[in-house]
């Protein structure tokens, strides 16, 4: 079957994924390499851990040659600055490829990328199975209100409905390209139903919640993906897409766990 185009626009957003574990030919760790730049490949050789250089290696590689699918760009000719939150944003001067805007997220075992268009855009994957909950991190950091339903959960649950607010929040901070200078206490989430989420933002960080989309998936048993979009008229559609870079990709069919339209439904 052929894989559909993807098509940047303020209307669709396309997040890729990437199981870097499946990047074990060394040839083709070579070709992705020559896709990096030079201080890329400088910072690649200073990871102690072999799963850390390959994870950078396909992160990087991935990002360039995900966004050439959207602009006339080759991969090893795009230009990354950080803004003043040190969030990576295009300084190429082609104005179509300034045009776009990405994100990208990555944990033990999954890689992820985000791509749009002029919409403000935030992705979070957490490995929920090599990561242990910490209560005392939802003490100090979540909103009371989310620290007190956390706790309130069963035990056995506990560990994906932390990581439930924990992707939501991040990909939100990362959407709003300010980082953790956004105090996450000051926002929060609840998850309505089977299929909702809804947020909360106070009055400090002069927000509005309904100006955003949030979307919950669950690509494989060990990983949570959170995406938050700015929402236009309607919300952006999303498609998902499985790529090892030069080799592959594929649009995937994952049920949606959670989202900000269940929610207004519910």
């Amino acid at each position: 079957m052929a894989v559909p185009t993807p098509i940047a626009s303020e209307r669709n957003i396309d997040v890729w994924l990437a199981f870097y574990d499946e990047v074990v030919d060394q040839e083709l760790q070579s070709r992705l390499r020559e896709l990096l730049c030079d201080v890329e490949r400088s910072r690649e050789s200073r990871f102690y851990f072999a799963d850390d250089r390959k994870r950078y290696l396909v992160t990087r590689a991935m990002v360039r040659s995900v966004l050439s699918r959207y602009a006339a760009v080759a991969p090893a000719d795009w230009i990354f600055a950080a803004n003043r939150f040190g969030r990576p944003e295009i300084a190429n001067a082609d104005r179509e490829a300034r045009g776009l805007s990405f994100n990208v997220s990555h944990t033990r075992g999954l890689i992820a990328v985000g791509v749009t268009q002029r919409l403000a855009l935030g992705i979070d994957v957490e490995n929920v199975v090599a990561r242990q909950v910490s209560m005392g991190i939802a003490d100090r950091f979540f909103a009371p209100a989310e620290a007190a339903e956390l706790a309130h959960v069963r035990r056995r649950r506990r560990q994906e409905r932390f990581f439930e607010y924990w992707t939501s929040k991040e990909s939100y901070i990362k959407a709003r390209g300010m980082g953790l200078s956004i105090p996450l206490d000051q926002f929060s989430f609840t998850y309505p139903g089977e299929r909702g989420i809804r947020m909360a933002i106070s009055p400090e960080l002069d927000d509005d919640a309904n100006r955003w989309c949030f979307w919950l998936f669950r690509p494989t048993p060990a990983h949570l993906l959170a995406v938050c979009a700015e929402r236009l008229d309607d919300p952006p559609q999303l498609t998902i897409r499985k790529t090892i870079s030069t080799v592959m990709d594929e649009v995937l069919d994952l049920q949606c766990l959670r989202s900000s339209e269940a929610s207004a439904n519910e």
